[in-house]
């Protein structure tokens, strides 16, 4: 049974709670492609859901909550769209991941800039999540890496693997503001970068450097 939301064409569709959970965050994740996580309206929220505005809370105790679920979507997210090919030999495998992480800022880059550089960046709680997103693309890279893990190097080798996602990330939100040079241009700069940071001879070897 479905009854209109108070003030709109809204129908709100009876929906087991881990439903109507999975509902709102989706909803939030579609505003981010358009809006900043702190722009995101609750009261949006809610008519698009057919909720009451008291009801979101009921499923997020705080607007923390909800923008903490939203992120930890959207880190998935981009995660998944850039699963590594294992089709692929590992040049062409990096180079595909790499075209994928530029698509998806591109497609959300408005978010995706204001979760970096904006007000979200410096909320403690958001910040880890986003950390935890970098390990995760850092461990992949050095999982697909023809090394050793146990190289007397890693240590250095994983610090220059997150000193490369850093240079990604900067140079593809300053690429998205100013585009100075053009989407391919852009991928074999960040292709590149990678064994020139790295500076270990087998990974240089493996991806053609």
């Amino acid at each position: 049974m479905s009854v209109n939301g108070p003030g709109t064409g809204a129908k709100r569709v009876r929906m087991s709670p881990a439903e109507r959970r999975e509902q709102l965050i989706a909803l939030g994740v579609r505003m981010l492609r358009e809006k900043a996580l702190h722009d995101i309206s609750v009261g949006d929220i809610a008519e698009q859901a057919g909720i009451s505005r008291g009801l979101l809370f009921h499923y997020f105790p705080t607007l923390q909550d909800f923008q903490l679920a939203l992120v930890r979507h959207a880190n998935a997210e981009l995660l998944a769209r850039t699963t590594p090919d294992h089709t692929l030999p590992l040049p062409e495998m990096l180079r595909d991941a790499v075209c994928r992480y530029v698509d998806y800022v591109s497609d959300n880059r408005t978010s995706y800039l204001a979760l970096l550089r904006g007000p979200a960046s410096a909320d403690p709680d958001l910040a880890a999540l986003i950390d935890a997103t970098r390990g995760a693309v850092a461990d992949r890279v050095l999982d697909e890496a023809p090394i050793a893990l146990d190289d007397a190097d890693l240590p250095r080798l994983r610090l220059a693997v997150r000193g490369w996602i850093a240079f990604t990330e900067e140079t593809t939100l300053s690429w998205l503001r100013t585009a100075t040079i053009d989407r391919e241009q852009l991928i074999d700069l960040l292709v590149r970068s990678l064994p020139a940071l790295a500076m270990h001879p087998e990974l240089t070897a493996a991806l053609g450097g």
